[in-house]
């Protein structure tokens, strides 16, 4: 299927590495020229290089975009070297901080970073760069969740909420890009087998004596964390798939929706 992305432009926040070096990827494989963006200078260079040493097109943009002053720096340098901006992905997120019973004057600041990385970052670049694609006619905004959305831990509550946020955002943007050709969706990932999440389940495995091979250990964590029908972790490539497919022309009434990829493991008790 040609998912008539050759020609659009798209923009992956956090895509240096992991599940948005996936989707920055994906984009290329189907065409579409593609920003890889880092918080750090250079930082996006190796997946940029590795997506031009494919065939695909790829070119750089860096910019804090937890802060106002970082998300202008990014979204100036991806509007500056490649013109339009036809996709916006907001990928870039982090899951972290305490507990709800963790003491008060740190229970503050892991929430306010939560959303500053994981709400406000996704904020601020649809204020820079959807209201051209609103004016052009065409354009597509995914936000990256997680199906803790749905099935939240006790532990970082702070991230869970924060992510949840995210639906609600894109219901919200939809209704404003209405009638325009733009569409905001979510995509919500359960636990995916990246190289950071690959790296901690062998340091596990050590620490409890499991043994057996990656795909062994991949099917022990997912029973062990996040329990699917599917019985393993999911792929950075099969979100980066979802993503391109969400992204493409034949998505257009697709909107408003917050999609799970999670091996069904929202569903699970």
């Amino acid at each position: 299927m040609d998912l008539g992305l050759a020609g659009r432009t798209a923009l992956v926040t956090g895509s240096w590495r992991g599940t948005g070096a996936a989707i920055a990827r994906a984009l290329a494989a189907e065409g579409a020229r593609v920003v890889v963006h880092g918080n750090e200078r250079g930082q996006s260079a190796t997946v940029a290089d590795a997506i031009r040493a494919d065939g695909g097109r790829a070119l750089e943009a860096w910019g804090d975009v937890r802060s106002d002053e970082g998300a202008t720096r990014a979204a100036r340098e991806a509007l500056d070297t490649a013109g339009r901006i036809d996709v916006l992905v907001n990928n870039l997120g982090s899951a972290a901080g305490g507990g709800w019973l963790d003491d008060p004057a740190s229970v503050s600041g892991d929430w306010r970073a939560m959303f500053e990385t994981n709400v406000l970052s996704a904020a601020r670049m649809v204020a820079h760069l959807v209201a051209p694609m609103k004016q052009r006619g065409w354009g597509r905004v995914l936000f990256i969740g997680t199906v803790g959305s749905r099935r939240p831990r006790a532990r970082m509550p702070g991230y869970y909420a924060a992510k949840a946020s995210l639906a609600n955002m894109a219901v919200s943007l939809a209704a404003e890009l209405a009638g325009s050709g733009v569409t905001a969706n979510v995509v919500s990932p359960g636990m995916l087998a990246t190289d950071e999440v690959r790296a901690g389940l062998a340091r596990r495995a050590r620490k409890e004596g499991w043994s057996g091979g990656p795909e062994e250990l991949e099917a022990r964590a997912a029973q062990a964390f996040l329990p699917n029908p599917a019985g393993r972790l999911g792929r950075p490539e099969e979100v980066g798939a979802l993503v391109a497919y969400l992204c493409s022309a034949h998505a257009g009434y697709i909107n408003g929706a917050d999609i799970r990829i999670d091996g069904g493991s929202a569903d699970c008790v």
